[in-house]
């Protein structure tokens, strides 16, 4: 019983080992493609608007984006992990006098990260990258058990290629291969697990609207009713702002779908920072004035007119 239990302790500690790193996501808000350089090493092999990186075990990386558009000069930007497990975002923004930087957006624990989402390239980091149509993300974690000669066992453990093994006697011989694996879709042209975003003439066209245009293709209903639900989980307010706001920064909504995402915050200063931050990644822009519906009060509306109209 001892050591069935010792075996247990040791699965748990492999699973841990697996656990403690970290994930980076970095984008460009403006639509820019890049690649994404990460101590020396490209992650992605074609440029991409967004890029996750999973598998990052260091607190200290340094960090160069190259733009397709060779005009625009490289950034380079030294991340910091504080604690592990956790998923940072960075966003590389425009700044009044034209000057491209990389601007800190959010971090989150792995557990409350929300799932990739269309358009978003994800790749492990330490792992060549390589084209593809189509894939999926696995995660292997195999157990053996194996009696010796003299009625001892070795137990060995392979977590995503890291290997681990122990002696332990007087086991019964056993063997039990555990595979989880994760697949996200993934359909055109795009690198890794994830489609590319579409075009900005992928034709779509909202039934009876007329007005401004600020994305090229709304979330579908399904993806949507999956990210709202992510958002919906999360127990504390901020939690749930940034997921929402990791959200949004890679996809395009509806007037109403951004107004139903207020909808999940408790406090109104929540509603508005999102009503904000989502009004660039809608389409419908002429019907955000739908959003005003999900605020208590009329002052709120109000600063977000005001905002509206600054940018």
């Amino acid at each position: 019983m001892k050591k069935t239990k010792l075996i247990i302790a040791f699965l748990s500690l492999g699973l841990q080992v697996m656990a403690q790193t970290n994930n980076l996501i970095v984008f460009d808000q403006q639509g820019e493609k890049f690649w994404a350089i990460l101590n020396g090493m490209k992650q992605n092999a074609d440029p991409q608007t967004n890029v996750k990186i999973e598998g990052l075990n260091a607190n200290t990386y340094k960090l160069k984006l190259i733009f397709q558009d060779s005009t625009k000069p490289a950034i380079d930007k030294t991340v910091y992990y504080q604690n592990m497990g956790t998923e940072e975002t960075m966003n590389v923004v425009v700044k009044n006098n034209g000057e491209r930087v990389l601007r800190y957006v959010s971090a989150v624990p792995l557990a409350q990260a929300a799932p990739p989402m269309q358009g978003q390239s994800v790749v492990n980091y330490g792992v060549a990258p390589t084209q593809s149509v189509g894939g999926s993300t696995t995660v292997v974690t195999q157990q053996t058990t194996t009696t010796s000669p003299d009625g001892g066992a070795s137990v060995g453990m392979n977590v995503n290629g890291v290997s681990m093994g122990m002696n332990v006697t007087g086991v019964q011989a056993q063997q039990t291969t555990v595979t989880t694996t994760t697949t996200t879709s993934s359909t055109g042209d795009a690198s890794y697990n994830q489609s590319a975003p579409p075009p900005a003439n992928s034709g779509y066209v909202m039934p009876g609207y007329n007005g401004p245009v600020g994305c090229p293709m709304p979330m579908s209903h399904e993806d949507f009713e999956s990210a709202k639900n992510t958002i919906a989980s999360k127990d504390f307010e901020n939690t749930k702002l940034d997921i929402a706001k990791q959200i949004v920064s890679s996809n395009c909504l509806l007037a109403e779908q951004v107004r139903a995402i207020m909808k999940l915050f408790t406090f109104e200063n929540s509603k508005l920072e999102f009503a904000k931050f989502a009004y660039a990644h809608t389409y419908d822009k002429g019907n955000y004035f739908k959003v005003n519906d999900a605020f208590q009060f009329d002052s709120s509306a109000s600063d977000l007119s005001s905002y509206i109209s600054s940018h």
